[in-house]
């Protein structure tokens, strides 16, 4: 039996949340001055566009009216996405970085900062950025050794797709 009321809401939600072709990633209720706020993050191996968010938002609403799961009290429901910066926590997420780059706390102290090439069970296949001129290298991570790994966001870095149209510009020109 759950305890929290985020693990109550979250065992009512999650159903709901994946009926609509998503994954609950998380649920967070704050006190916001004499209000409460019901955060609802969502996920999906395709991305959530904002139609996909307002429908799952409209099936929460119905339902958390529907019951007593977040009590009497007013409170503001809130459905969005998990951002740029995300932090990886769960296999699907380092699956869904596939090709970002990543700041992972390694548990043994220290940082690195990689691009994800590959995923399986065990770990993942990175590319290290070379330093001072120097190639990247490639090195295997495991899970355990991994504190903790967050999404970075990335301005300048060129996408493969356009390296690819640019190829075929000059094979035409």
């Amino acid at each position: 039996m759950s305890t929290t009321q985020s693990e109550r809401l979250r065992e009512l939600l999650e159903p709901l949340v994946t009926s609509q072709g998503l994954d609950l990633e998380e649920i967070d209720v704050a006190s916001v001055g004499r209000r409460r706020v019901l955060r609802v993050v969502v996920d999906s191996d395709t991305g959530a566009d904002l139609d996909r968010v307002a429908d799952v938002s409209r099936a929460l609403s119905a339902k958390l009216d529907e019951t007593d799961a977040m009590g009497a009290g007013e409170y503001t429901l809130e459905v969005g996405t998990p951002g740029a910066e995300r932090a990886l926590t769960e296999h699907r997420h380092y699956v869904r970085a596939l090709d970002r780059l990543v700041r992972f706390q390694l548990r043994e102290g220290g940082e690195l900062v990689a691009r994800i090439l590959g995923v399986d069970e065990e770990g993942l296949d990175l590319e290290v950025p070379g330093v001072k001129g120097r190639r990247p290298t490639t090195r295997r991570l495991a899970f355990p050794d991994v504190d903790k790994a967050r999404v970075q966001v990335e301005f300048n870095r060129k996408n493969k797709n356009d390296d690819a149209a640019n190829a075929e510009n000059e094979e035409e020109a």
